[in-house]
């Protein structure tokens, strides 16, 4: 794919934390303000596999919100996420982009029924990539968790997920929301013929439990409980206050450790919304094991971390590679981006040295402009 092409980035969500640190980040990277840290994209391993570069990106997306990129950008950097003067030095690109956001839905006293919402976003879609993105788009989910669907019919993430498949756009789902999952949409997804990946960033808390996992099952040493606790703020803090998002999120987790450890442990996760903390987030392992002879042991972590500033190098990256990956004739599940999420689709393994191994091997067949 040509540099100098125009691809489009579709975010839902696109006035929250991530999608305005994905904004934001990615003009100061391109400015040369900032160097790609957390890019994998921008290492050795992707050298001279075609990716879009940087500042090709084009932004645009849905949102429920009203609050201007720009403004969100500097109350960001009030909080400490976006380093001091940032929002200034690319308050171009910020305008430029909110001004691609157009209203998502469904709204409170919105009578359309599912087939037109989706419809009318996927015409948002297209007219962006008409007019703005010559080189295709990709739409990625960075909305708020929300609960797991249940019945018929279609929550806003499916709603969304449809609409990319009737624009004819390759589909990541950052979040833990039912996306491309519901069973509705198996038929549309299945005739596509485009890529997809998701689901549910894996940014910190899990990310550490896909590589210790590992590490336990390697040692034969027998894993008794795996408990842990989530402080955080901000949109995330909110959404998560509700008990139907937090088991969404909380699947992803546990199913990290079943995969890993080969059997389920007691334990699970709580999530705490503490608003003070903003977009910052504290999490807490507590794991107990058998040594040799049956010794107890214990090991605790704690992983303190920004999720916005964590969230947008994995979103940047999973944009390029999708937008690659739909240039080189790749479709259905890409699951060989099981490195990036905690409840990856399609088969592959857990650990992360594992996942990354595989990422390696689709860097491999991008560069060789391979599809399957």
């Amino acid at each position: 794919m040509s540099v100098s092409r125009p691809a489009g980035v579709w975010l839902i969500g696109a006035r929250g934390s991530v999608a305005t640190t994905v904004v934001a980040g990615c003009a100061a990277m391109s400015a040369g303000l900032h160097p790609p840290t957390g890019m994998l994209t921008e290492t050795a391993l992707f050298g001279d596999c075609g990716l879009p570069g940087l500042s090709s990106l084009v932004f645009g997306g849905h949102d429920t919100l009203d609050c201007p990129l720009p403004k969100r950008a500097e109350e960001l950097a009030a909080g400490g996420v976006l380093p001091h003067g940032l929002p200034a030095a690319v308050a171009a690109e910020l305008t430029d982009a909110d001004s691609e956001i157009v209203p998502g839905g469904p709204l409170r006293h919105d009578d359309r029924d599912e087939d037109a919402l989706i419809e009318a976003f996927a015409a948002d879609i297209r007219d962006f990539t008409a007019r703005r993105a010559p080189a295709g788009t990709v739409v990625v989910n960075v909305a708020s968790t929300e609960p797991a669907a249940d019945g018929d019919t279609l929550p806003p993430s499916s709603l969304y997920a449809a609409a990319a498949l009737r624009a004819g756009c390759p589909y990541v789902n950052f979040t833990p929301s039912t996306g491309l999952h519901h069973p509705s949409l198996a038929a549309p997804l299945a005739s596509s013929g485009l890529p997809y990946a998701g689901r549910d960033g894996k940014t910190g808390q899990t990310l550490l439990r896909s590589v210790l996992g590992p590490m336990f099952a390697q040692r034969a040493l027998a894993v008794r409980a795996w408990s842990g606790t989530n402080l955080l703020g901000g949109g995330d803090g909110a959404a998560l206050a509700d008990p139907a998002a937090a088991a969404a999120k909380n699947a992803g987790k546990e199913r990290v450790l079943t995969d890993t450890l080969g059997t389920p442990v007691q334990g699970e996760v709580h999530i705490d919304d503490v608003p003070a903390l903003g977009d910052w987030k504290t999490a807490w392992d507590h794991i107990a094991f058998d040594g040799f002879l049956g010794t107890r042991m214990v090991l605790q972590t704690i992983w303190q971390g920004c999720d916005s500033a964590l969230a947008a190098p994995l979103v940047l990256d999973l944009a390029r590679l999708m937008l690659r990956a739909r240039e080189a004739g790749l479709s259905g599940a890409v699951s060989e981006l099981g490195f990036y999420f905690k409840d990856p689709v399609g088969e592959g393994a857990a650990g992360l040295g594992e996942q990354y191994a595989v990422l390696g091997e689709l860097a491999a067949r991008l560069r060789a402009g391979e599809s399957r």
